[in-house]
């Protein structure tokens, strides 16, 4: 297992959507290390994370994470940023954020033993309220 990063700028600015999903195959689960998230507007607005009842359709705008020692295998977990049937809501969320209406407010999610992505899976940043652009940074093992 190696761990992996990255940092993605949130794209889906619909309200009850998810804004950022984070994807694994079939042969590879994920375990979440931390996830943070960075306010690059001047609105108010709160977040979920958790398991979304239904993954993305057809995702678009997919990255995959870097490793942060070089030399290991690569990432096969993806994030995608938008799709044309958006994941659903998950049921319960994980974790929860309300955001002040300030440029530059943040906050850092730690898994102490880690989040685990089953295989062919996901977990969705989940727009709440107000959508905004937010920088938002990813670790996790594979």
């Amino acid at each position: 297992m190696a761990i992996g990063s990255i940092g993605v700028r949130t794209t889906n600015l619909t309200i009850t959507q998810a804004c950022l999903e984070i994807r694994t195959t079939a042969a590879v689960r994920a375990t979440l290390l931390e996830l943070s998230i960075v306010q690059a507007t001047g609105t108010a607005q709160s977040l979920g994370f958790g398991r979304p009842q239904a993954i993305g359709v057809t995702p678009g705008g997919t990255s995959t994470p870097i490793r942060d020692e070089p030399g290991s295998p690569v990432c096969v977990t993806t994030t995608a940023l938008s799709w044309a049937t958006s994941p659903t809501v998950p049921l319960v969320f994980a974790r929860r954020w309300n955001s002040a209406a300030t440029i530059g407010v943040g906050v850092i999610w730690t898994f102490p033993r880690g989040f685990v992505i089953p295989v062919s899976s996901s977990a969705v940043v989940w727009n709440i309220t107000t959508a905004l652009a937010s920088d938002i940074n990813v670790a996790l093992d594979e």
